[in-house]
């Protein structure tokens, strides 16, 4: 597609804030009808979005992508299926648009409260899944957002085949196309102008690599809500309950690997390392985990590489591992201070005081007691499909759903009232 990147950008962000007002105004029944029509569109064209991922996923494979990579960009039967179920959770769940919450009478007479908004125009940048295409356009929707959505060169052609499912829904309950854009370009210079359009955009999701996050964080003119990268942890406190420590730690690692937050490191309290680590060790080599360790690992491990301090910073996305045993649980919260990346972090514990010391003193978007990091995810928190991770503190922080996707603005309700 060879246009004018910066002419074809502001256009589409014209465009998107025309939509804007249209889809704020429009009542939840109207945009529940888009989400439930374009979930059916989805499920009739399984075929063909199959084919169009193909494309790209023999295109990913002749120019060298990684596994993780690839895993991302895949889409089969069940991925399409979850697409269209998230598009039904998202339009089963309540509107948070118009909600009117802290209303108070003030000694005047006025009430004043406080009304949730949409933001307006929310940018989306992406890379590899091809299912946010659809999640982030069933978010931006339901919560009265246009949105403008740049995916990866990578899944251009799945991207397109899903943006028409979209598209057609969005016809059957008589909304604009112009609600949901994607980026009809692979020119890496739409992602400079997206960032920069601040008379059109309200907010910036990038997704996608360390890479890309940094230079959009450090590029964009207008707000950004981001993660960087999970590095996320999995601490064994010696007060664990051995199978349920295994569990946890072995579905945190193994369950998927190419997602930021799957475990990268695991802490082990020494108390419990000799008992644990032998078998747990030998759960991940046999299904083909590489191990890195610090020395009391090694030595109950024989045979597995020595962690690098770079490897306790490193968020793999491969059945890669560091194992550190560590003293105590003040040890182990102050390996996350230093390594972790703010996004997930879990204990295994059964002794009461040490998990409420972790879930108050852990800084990240996630804290768990008990339970696989696997779980921090928008879908199991009961948000519907997220649109990104956050691990800042301002606006909002963990997984974005729709009330991350909206502000509040002040109300006043008066009878003629005047200030004296």
């Amino acid at each position: 597609m060879t246009v004018d990147i910066k002419a074809y950008m502001s256009q589409l962000g014209r465009q998107a804030r025309t939509a804007s007002r249209c889809v704020a105004r429009a009542g939840t029944g109207i945009r529940n009808r888009a989400l439930l029509a374009t979930a059916e569109v989805i499920e009739r064209s399984l075929s063909r979005l199959l084919e169009a991922n193909r494309k790209d996923m023999e295109a990913g494979a002749a120019k060298g992508l990684d596994a993780a990579l690839l895993d991302r960009l895949e889409l089969n039967d069940a991925r399409v299926a979850a697409m269209a179920e998230g598009l039904r959770q998202v339009a089963a769940l309540p509107d948070p648009v118009g909600e009117i919450t802290d209303l108070k009478y003030r000694p005047t007479g006025i009430q004043v409260g406080k009304m949730r908004v949409p933001l307006g125009v929310i940018g989306i940048i992406y890379e590899s899944r091809p299912n946010v295409t659809a999640d982030a356009a069933a978010l931006c929707l339901k919560s009265g957002n246009a949105a403008i959505l740049r995916g990866g060169s990578e899944a251009i052609h799945s991207n397109r085949a899903i943006a028409a499912c979209i598209h057609a829904g969005l016809e059957q309950a008589d909304l604009p196309l112009e609600v949901v854009q994607v980026v009809d370009s692979t020119d890496r210079a739409a992602v400079g102008e997206l960032i920069t359009l601040r008379d059109y955009i309200d907010v910036i999701v990038p997704r996608g690599g360390k890479g890309l996050i940094e230079r959009v964080s450090r590029e964009a003119r207008v707000p950004v809500i981001k993660h960087l990268h999970g590095v996320c942890h999995v601490y064994i406190d010696e007060a664990a309950e051995r199978g349920k420590a295994i569990r946890v730690a072995f579905n945190a690692k193994t369950q998927r690997y190419g997602t930021c937050n799957t475990m990268e490191t695991l802490l082990v309290a020494q108390g419990i390392a000799a008992d644990l680590l032998p078998e747990l060790g030998r759960m991940y080599l046999d299904e083909g985990v590489e191990l890195r360790g610090c020395e009391t690992t090694r030595q109950l491990l024989p045979g597995i590489a020595a962690a690098t301090e770079q490897d306790w910073e490193t968020e793999y996305l491969a059945p890669i591992l560091s194992i550190r045993v560590v003293p105590d649980l003040d040890t182990a919260m102050e390996h996350i201070h230093r390594y972790g990346s703010n996004h997930t972090e879990s204990i295994v514990t059964e002794d009461f005081s040490r998990a409420r010391r972790f879930l108050s003193e852990v800084d990240a978007s996630s804290v768990m007691v008990n339970a696989s990091t696997r779980f921090a995810d928008g879908f199991e928190y009961g948000l519907g499909a997220e649109i990104g991770i956050s691990t800042d503190k301002i606006h909002v922080r963990g997984p974005v759903g729709l009330e991350g996707l909206t502000s509040q603005k002040y109300i006043v309700i008066g009878d003629g009232h005047i200030r004296t």
